[in-house]
Formats: structure tokens, sequence, C-alpha cells
């Protein structure tokens, strides 16, 4: 006879259902944000103006990180370079001294 009772709240899995998100609905949602805090600065808020430059570093780490992602992923530079409208040289100097 089991006297234990059933758990009030649902048991979640242990590994929890990531939601697809098109990267190009993602990269639209992510441009309108940055936009919008730059209106939000140009407004007058002069505080946030370092946050809002921030974003530009911020922003250079992700894609280095996109790229040594996609290298490691098997990515030639000339797939890279094409991909963003330059050459296969100029994606590997930009970025191929990194691990």
């Amino acid at each position: 006879m089991n006297i234990v009772k059933k758990p009030l709240t649902p048991r979640i899995p242990s590994q929890r259902r990531r939601d697809v998100v098109e990267n190009d609905a993602f990269a639209a949602f992510a441009r309108r944000i940055i936009r919008a805090h730059g209106r939000r600065v140009a407004d007058g808020d002069v505080e946030a103006l370092r946050d809002l430059v921030a974003l530009s570093g911020d922003i250079d780490k992700a894609i280095t990180d996109a790229v040594v992602g996609l290298r490691a992923f098997g990515y030639s530079w000339a797939e890279i370079g094409q991909r963003l409208g330059i050459s296969r040289q100029a994606a590997q100097q930009r970025w191929g001294d990194r691990p």
C-alpha cells in the first residue's frame, strides 16, 4: 500500500524543452531592441549612453564566438567570408587568431 501522496506540482523533466525560434526572427527582435534602446537614450537618458556603447563590444564578442563555433563545426573561412560578403582571407585575418 502506497501512502505517499502525489506531488502538487508536475515533475519537470531533467532536460527542459526549448522552444524553437527561427534565427531570422530572433535577429530581427534583437535589432528592434537595440534601436529602441538608442531611441530611449536619444530622448534624454544620457546615463544610459555608456550601456548602449557597451553593446557594441558585446556584439563583437558574440560575432567572434559565432565564428569560432562555426569553425569548430567545420565551416571553412571561404564559407564564412561568403556569408559576410568578405573574402576568405579577410575573414581569416579578422578572426583567425582565435583558438
